[in-house]
């Protein structure tokens, strides 16, 4: 009987998994091992060269550096932001609330040119700033701007559900002990939240790190100071480079593959810490 109701809890688990492991293998991991067998045509001095030359490194430079800043100031304002949004009632909270969606469904090639549009030395912003020195389009500061945009939502909607399961009376008692505001924050709220805080920075760098339609635009894309990895894989692709092209996907690709793992890690961690 135990047995019976067992096997009956998933009805067709063998064939379904069947099915699961067919189209992830057939969409995903065959794709992905056809850039790798394409570099085993290389030698090794080949492959170090293709991936470590002067401008790709220059890229990587620009690719993780922008990525890393702009997942970290989306970490700290994402908190804010998720914190407004759980706590305060206010007028046109449903229409901030979507908003911060805008980057998921916008088309990362419409973000870029309003961006540009925004940040340009004649923009409605970059007529401003231009007076001051202060150039973000076409610049490493529009590549910091465009993945800031992209990144914002990620970590937004990872702390929103840890901020609503959160309860209130902690602050409370942490105010009737003696805390004060910040000692409340940093010793109450952040370590509850920190779990979930690196999820989204992770989530955010790892978006960052593969975008381009939006950074393409506003970037300049000028080699050794604006140009991104993936744009320096399509340029090589149009000058019929495929083996540098492979190459240098091959780097990126292991480097998505440790922030995926890195964020699965982070994850199983933070629902432990909940369940303690």
């Amino acid at each position: 009987m135990s047995s019976r109701s067992q096997r009956s809890v998933l009805p067709g688990f063998g064939l379904t998994l069947g099915f699961t492991i067919f189209y992830l293998g057939l969409i995903v991991l065959v794709p992905l091992s056809a850039a790798f067998l394409r570099t085993f045509g290389m030698t090794w001095s080949e492959f170090v060269a293709a991936v470590a030359s002067p401008r790709v490194l220059a890229s990587y430079r620009v690719s993780f550096g922008a990525s890393f800043a702009a997942a970290s100031v989306n970490m700290g304002f994402g908190f804010l932001v998720a914190w407004v949004l759980v706590r305060y009632p206010f007028p046109g909270k449903r229409i901030v609330d979507a908003l911060v969606d805008l980057p998921f469904a916008l088309p990362t090639a419409v973000a870029g040119i309003a961006l540009t549009a925004v940040y340009a030395k004649n923009g409605w912003v970059g007529q401003y700033l231009e007076p001051h020195g202060i150039k973000v389009a076409f610049s490493e500061i529009g590549v910091f701007v465009a993945l800031t945009f992209i990144g914002l939502p990620f970590v937004v909607r990872t702390l929103q559900p840890v901020l609503e399961e959160l309860e209130p009376e902690l602050e409370e008692a942490a105010a009737t002990l003696g805390a004060g505001r910040w000692q409340t924050i940093s010793r109450v709220i952040v370590p509850q939240l920190f779990p979930a805080l690196l999820t989204g920075f992770a989530l955010a760098f790892a978006r960052a790190l593969g975008e381009y339609g939006s950074v393409v635009f506003i970037s300049g894309n000028m080699p050794m100071r604006t140009e991104i990895a993936p744009l320096l894989i399509i340029t090589k692709l149009e000058q019929y480079d495929y083996r540098g092209a492979t190459a240098i996907a091959v780097v990126m690709l292991v480097a998505s593959f440790v922030l995926l793992l890195l964020i699965n890690l982070l994850q199983k961690w933070s629902r432990r810490y909940h369940r303690v």
